[in-house]
């Protein structure tokens, strides 16, 4: 038994365009690609903030190595410079001790606040005649 006719024309039958159907799967569309941009951009910014905390504690590792190091090389600095350590090293390169008729006393401290004033008096002319090429 058939229900259809072997050779029907439907050719000439045309359905009518469904515009608030079509607006609305384009508002489902456009919705969909949003929220799909979305999870994307928060996915990247997530991954991008796990990189930068990985980073954050090699760079802090790194920096409690550095301190550490600087502060054994500060100790090996004061061990070095050390007078028990200086003497020794001192007398292999050929120095001695200086003996007291190598050693001079000043006696240029006795004329230091004449000295002091004799500069200001210069400093003064000096200026003075700075001035004087100055208004010519």
């Amino acid at each position: 038994m058939k229900r259809f006719p072997e050779h029907q024309l439907n050719a000439k039958v045309r359905r009518s365009r469904d515009t608030a159907a079509l607006s609305r799967l384009a508002l489902l569309l456009f919705c969909g690609l949003v929220l799909a941009g979305g999870f994307v951009f928060a996915a990247k910014q997530h991954f991008a903030a796990v990189q930068f905390g990985y980073e954050n504690e090699s760079l802090r590792t790194e920096r409690k190595r550095l301190l550490e190091e600087n502060q054994r090389l500060a100790l090996e600095k004061e061990r070095a410079i050390a007078p028990d350590k200086l003497e020794p090293a001192a007398r292999r390169l050929g120095l001695k001790p200086a003996r007291p008729g190598q050693i001079a006393i000043l006696a240029a401290q006795q004329n230091l606040p004449q000295r002091r004033e004799d500069a200001k008096e210069d400093a003064k002319k000096e200026v003075t005649k700075e001035a004087k090429k100055i208004r010519r």
